[in-house]
């Protein structure tokens, strides 16, 4: 197994844990609300780690296919996941603060703070690169791969 495999298989473990451990945390708010609701960013922390695990699967793969150098295959899945877990942190962080329902509403919050206004879409221009950019690179590799003949 290459060590791209072993590092989306990995984090696909990891954000299904955190997938079932906020669907917990999403439970506990449910069953204490008199509306049975969660607030909005522990909602989205439990159903963007369940996704992000099987996302983590296809660039798994995508990993085991691809015909692109080694180190290619695992920095391209690093870029990816990396982001992957920004994104979910980012969400349980906003979950515990209960700072908004929105993360990209103007002003961008963090708690009490104001974030710069540069920050958030760098952020979200980064984390773009990072998991299109990576996986394009797997899923090229992996085409490139079941397609050569």
């Amino acid at each position: 197994m290459s060590l791209a495999e072993k590092i989306c298989l990995s984090a696909a473990f990891l954000f299904f844990m955190t997938g079932l451990l906020t669907g917990i945390w999403k439970y506990r708010h449910m069953a204490r609300s008199e509306d049975a609701s969660s607030p909005v960013y522990v909602d989205i922390a439990h159903r963007s780690s369940l996704l992000y695990s099987f996302a983590a699967l296809l660039l798994a793969a995508f990993s085991a296919h691809s015909v692109l150098a080694a180190w290619i295959n695992a920095a391209a899945a690093l870029a990816a996941l990396v982001f992957f877990a920004f994104a979910i942190g980012t969400y349980v962080l906003h979950g515990l603060l209960q700072d908004t329902d929105n993360q990209l509403r103007r002003p961008h919050r963090l708690g009490e703070r104001l974030l710069p206004p540069w920050m958030t879409g760098l952020f979200m221009v980064l984390l773009i690169v990072g998991e299109v950019g990576g996986t394009l690179v797997l899923g090229t590799g992996a085409m490139l791969g079941i397609w050569k003949g």
